[in-house]
């Protein structure tokens, strides 16, 4: 058996494995196992999970937040004729939590996190609407919260 060494594993995404899984259990268990042997190695470990549903509610194929440290969602949303990202941080277990939604961009010269999303609601859904300062929010979004140097 070959060695790496790897201190961070990305399995993108579960899908793929929950495919090659007869029984949703039988996912569990194995993802289960696996995460544990990462981080007795020492791992940092990220998981994707490609979600059913670009606006609107979305459906995903196996629930495995509950052996994650961290859950990040990535999330599309239609906002002044374009479709953007955003980013928020739905469960941590140790440190602060941010509770905000942000906008992120990816640029060619990586990727820009925005300030928050606090003249919107329903963003998390893909579809916003406008509860704040329009002239605000408009900046924000037009801006993309880029700043970045």
């Amino acid at each position: 058996m070959a060695s790496y060494d790897a201190k961070t594993v990305v399995i993108d995404s579960i899908n793929g494995y929950q495919a090659s899984m007869p029984e949703e259990n039988a996912l569990i268990l194995h993802m289960h196992e696996l995460l544990q042997y990462l981080n007795r190695q020492g791992a940092n470990t990220f998981l994707t999970v490609a979600q059913h549903g670009l606006v609107g509610d979305m459906k995903s194929p196996v629930d495995v937040t509950y052996l994650a440290d961290t859950v990040i969602l990535l999330r599309y949303f239609e906002a002044l004729g374009k479709v953007r990202r955003a980013v928020s941080v739905i469960k941590k277990r140790t440190g602060s939590h941010e509770d905000t939604i942000r906008e992120f961009r990816i640029h060619r010269k990586g990727l820009t996190l925005g300030e928050p999303l606090s003249g919107f609601q329903g963003v998390l859904r893909g579809v916003p609407t406008l509860v704040g300062d329009r002239q605000a929010s408009s900046e924000i979004l037009n801006d993309g919260g880029d700043h970045s140097q």
